[in-house]
């Protein structure tokens, strides 16, 4: 009988090989006993499948079964089924069941002494063929069928017999003494199996997929299984049923049903004991440890210890612990759901009379039902705090849902809603709204700290529910027993931020007229230094807003900002305020202090902090960018806030980012992509909010770059009626009256939008005067005209919005060429297009140079006269590179700045290129000068 030659299993070449030896001997009439011994599922089945197939394709009498511990009380059940494959009918066959129901009668000794009997029986067939008993998980057998075994064993020596028994490595209290017993014999020899090596797991791998096994595939396939063949197979047959998934799933393990099931049958017939151990390992994790899992388990360590080390011989375990994570959840997945929780309970009480770390314990918490434990609640909300610290807001909003499952007392069960209320906040604000709901109530009846209530109003303001946050305050301003300084001051607060928010909800006077001063009322900088607590920094960064947008206190909103910038760090309840102060920053035309203050802030904000804090300061660095004219950050920016944030999550700040991310595709050509963002849909009345303005004033200038100028106009104008119905009417918040002259210029009405300009320089002359200038010169003619444009440059280049300043330069050089210097006009339609560029206004570039090229930045040199190239060429090289420079408009100081030396020395080059090219200022330089003299081409 050639084994090898049909042999289909991996690395078992020499037990089969040791097979085909005996049962050559067997066919001689050396009868032998073979013990196969291994760990669970180590291929002994496999292994003795392949071995009875060919012994009987070879002419052998089979006898097989296979022992099952629900049968082992039952006496010689494993016998019977055995000598079922004796043939029948049969008198040898009648004799073995006739002897055997004497056996199963019979009692004590006199069982014993009918065994050589039953033995001679059933080998009698073997005076003519061979014969082969084969008997799986023996080890399982009842006593009397083990016996009897025995008995046989002890007769085959000189019989054309070959018995193959197959046990396991680690077998059930009192087995031993069997094979004990059989190797004992000199005609009894044991295999031992071992679980495949890797390159056998390399093997198996290649039989499956019919090819080449995809790098590190072999070398995943051992790590998860340790070499177990039944383990091996069902991950290999998973991953064939992935196989069409692409390249990522072909070169990736999977864990799905195949091999879920193979771990369970491991574990089930590896024993009781076994499973309880595998339980309780998946439950503790990776603190498992043979003393703690004795008490969890209530087993002997030592019985624990030798039950990892079978675990481990089994390839499921490695080092004390699952070797596979997924074969640690599949454990899981099978515990019935009530014994699951007592055991995560059990461990839970067991880890916390340890002292184990409250994370610890916490685990096993939230995965229980609660009991009643004192000592619970506490140490969910430490677990919770340390969850946060490490950036897990799921395990803390876990801790903190159970924790108000366990609380008893009403002022903890509070505390703890208003945690949760942070954790949801600052992971997933969609949340917010069930559970705030519940909150409502508890602000009403004045259960809530003033600091509590702050937050939990500034959470209800974000959510879009503003007449609930109306209503708790209504109430509270009516109570007579909420009446402490302390929270009459948090009550101001959260009025004053629902009213900077929603400026549409300030409170009536007496005489039933608007209360004006409750929406942005007048701040003064107190000596007393910011307090830590969140109502104070709500307050003050109100204030800062305030302030900035008043008009008449610049400095001191930014002081205001500066303040709570300083003096308030990154935390639950402190986000808002940081963000509104750096707003407040933006509104007081400090944009780069906000940008200095923000990119810190995000530094500190990474994506352990959740998503809430990283979305909205990213929003507030969008805006920043956007209003220094940088549209591919801000564009970028806005694009990142609503990534780590979807819309829905936002509530009525999500016009702060949409707004941006409006604007700036509105100004880089992107109307298609704006559009979209337009089509957001929200409850129109959230439009009359602050962060609403932004919004109609980006749909406005969508409107208006897209040809629609009358709807621009009509967003505008609604923009100024409620603002000047808010008193509030502050171009650093939406210049709506710059805006709608756009649109009247675009409708051909320059009158009308000279008027609104001209109204807002009365209005406010100091306040975004470079946007109000470049307004002016746009729909203006003549000297004043180029006197407006001239002025609004040189502020907006001293600092602003790059864009208005691209503007300010292209309508500049439109007057020029409309006044006759053409070269003059040239030159700022370079630098507007250059300008433009660096922004990313694609459309502006259009517009001052249309084509798809960039304009030329080299300056025509004539050839005539006394700027003759030949005057050019007596210039020195440093006189050059400074008369290029001012012949493309800059100033003395600038040149200065770009040469790197001094103004005076400017002044000095300049003095004596006016008299070798024989000019008498700085305005007749382009005319007769290239920007290539010297060597020398300045790009603009």
């Amino acid at each position: 009988m050639n084994l090898l030659a049909s042999a289909r299993i991996v690395e078992r070449e020499t037990e089969l090989a040791a097979l085909g030896e005996m049962y050559k001997a067997a066919v001689e009439g050396r009868g032998r006993v073979v013990v196969i011994t291994g760990a669970v599922a180590s291929g002994k089945t496999e292994l003795l499948a392949q071995f009875t197939d060919q012994a009987v394709a070879d002419g052998a009498l089979l006898l097989d079964t296979t022992g099952a511990s629900a049968e082992r009380h039952w006496p010689l059940g494993l016998a019977r089924r055995l000598f079922a494959g004796l043939p029948q009918p049969s008198a040898v066959r009648d004799e073995v069941t006739r002897l055997m129901d004497d056996v199963t009668e019979g009692t004590g000794e006199a069982e014993l002494r009918r065994f050589p009997s039953l033995a001679e029986a059933v080998l009698a067939p073997a005076k003519d063929r061979v014969m082969v008993i084969a008997v799986d998980d023996v080890h399982l057998g009842d006593d009397l069928s083990l016996q009897l075994l025995l008995s046989l064993a002890h007769r085959v020596r000189s019989a054309h017999v070959l018995m193959v028994l197959t046990a396991s490595s680690h077998l059930p209290e009192g087995r031993p003494a069997l094979t004990g017993e059989l190797l004992g014999q000199p005609h009894c020899r044991r295999l031992r199996l071992q679980m495949l090596s890797e390159d056998a797991v390399a093997g198996m791998a290649a039989q499956y997929t019919g090819g080449p096994v995809a790098e590190g595939l072999a070398a995943d396939l051992y790590a998860a299984t340790g070499g177990n063949p039944l383990l091996v197979r069902a991950l290999l047959e998973d991953h064939a049923a992935h196989a069409g998934e692409g390249e990522a799933a072909a070169a990736a393990l999977t864990r799905g049903e195949s091999y879920i099931g193979a771990v369970t049958e491991t574990l089930h017939r590896c024993g009781p004991e076994a499973l309880a151990l595998a339980r309780g390992t998946a439950v503790l994790g990776d603190g498992a440890t043979p003393a703690l899992l004795s008490r969890l388990l209530e087993l002997p360590t030592r019985g624990i210890e030798a039950g990892a080390r079978g675990l481990a011989h089994n390839g499921l375990f490695r080092n004390g612990r699952f070797r596979d994570e997924a074969g640690a959840r599949a454990v899981l997945d099978a515990v019935p759901e009530a014994e699951l929780a007592r055991l995560h309970h059990r461990a839970a009480v067991l880890l916390r009379n340890d002292g184990a770390a409250a994370s610890d314990v916490a685990r096993h918490l939230v995965r229980t039902t609660p009991q009643g434990d004192e000592w619970t609640v506490p140490v969910l909300r430490e677990a919770a705090e340390y969850a946060l610290l490490d950036g897990d807001s799921d395990i803390a909003r876990d801790c903190l849902t159970l924790a108000q499952d366990y609380c008893t007392g009403e002022q903890e069960r509070i505390a703890v809603q208003v945690r949760l209320a942070d954790v949801l906040w600052r992971s997933n604000p969609s949340a917010l709204g069930e559970h705030l709901s519940a909150l409502v109530p508890e602000m009403t009846q004045e259960r809530l700290t003033p600091d509590e209530l702050t937050v939990c109003l500034g959470y209800l303001i974000w959510g879009g529910w503003l007449d609930q946050a109306a209503t708790v305050l209504d109430v509270l301003e009516r109570s007579a027993t909420w009446s402490s300084a302390e929270q009459r001051e948090a009550l101001g607060v959260g009025r004053q931020w629902l009213v900077m928010i929603s400026p549409g909800l300030r409170t009536a006077a007496p005489d039933g007229q608007p209360d004006v001063s409750a929406a942005f009322p007048e701040v003064s900088v107190t000596s007393e230094p910011l307090g830590g607590t969140a109502y104070i920094a709500h307050q003050h960064a109100a204030s800062a807003v305030a302030a900035a947008l008043s008009g008449n206190a610049p400095r001191q909103a930014v002081t205001l900002a500066t303040r709570v910038l300083q003096r308030f760090r990154l935390g639950d309840g402190y986000v808002w305020p940081l963000a509104f102060a750096l707003i407040a920053l933006v509104y007081a035309g400090s944009s780069d202090l906000a940008l200095t203050w923000c990119d810190r802030l995000l530094v500190e904000c990474d994506e352990r902090y959740g998503l809430t804090w990283q979305a909205l300061l990213t929003a507030v660095r969008g805006e920043i960018a956007l209003r220094q004219g940088d549209l591919v950050k801000a564009a970028g920016q806005a694009e990142s806030a609503l990534t780590l944030l979807p819309r829905q999550a936002w509530g009525t700040a999500v016009y702060f980012p949409l707004s941006t991310l409006v604007l700036a595709y509105t100004e880089m050509g992107r109307h298609d992509d704006a559009m979209e963002l337009l089509n957001h849909t929200a409850p129109e009345r959230h439009l009359d909010t602050l962060p609403g303005l932004h919004f109609r004033r980006a749909r406005g200038r969508w409107y208006l770059a897209t040809g629609r100028f009358h709807a621009a106009l009509g967003d505008f104008l609604t923009c100024g009626d409620l603002m000047r119905r808010w008193n509030v009417d502050a171009p650093e918040l939406v210049p709506w009256r710059i805006d709608a002259a756009d649109a009247w210029l675009a409708i051909s009405e320059p009158k009308k939008a000279l008027a609104l300009a001209e109204e807002q320089r009365a209005l406010s002359p100091d306040r975004e005067r470079g946007m109000v200038l470049r307004a002016l010169g746009t729909a203006g003619t003549g000297r004043e005209r180029l006197g407006a444009l001239e002025e609004a440059v040189d502020i907006l280049r001293n600092g602003g919005d790059r864009v208005q300043l691209a503007m300010a330069l292209g309508e500049l050089g439109r007057g020029y060429r409309a006044a006759g210097d053409v070269h003059r006009g040239r030159m700022f339609a370079h630098k507007a297009w250059h300008t433009a560029k660096l922004c990313g206004a694609e459309p502006l570039c259009q517009r001052l140079f249309p084509g798809d090229t960039a304009p030329d930045n080299r300056l025509e040199i004539s050839g005539q006269g006394a700027g003759s190239p030949s005057s050019a060429e007596a210039l020195t090289g440093a006189e050059a590179r400074v008369a290029v420079l001012a012949a493309h408009g800059h100033t003395n100081r600038e040149i200065a700045a770009k040469l790197y030396v001094t103004v005076s020395t400017v002044e000095q080059h300049l003095t004596r290129i006016y008299r070798k090219l024989q000019v008498q200022r700085r305005r007749d330089l382009p005319k007769t000068l290239s920007s290539s003299v010297g060597g020398l081409c300045a790009d603009l």
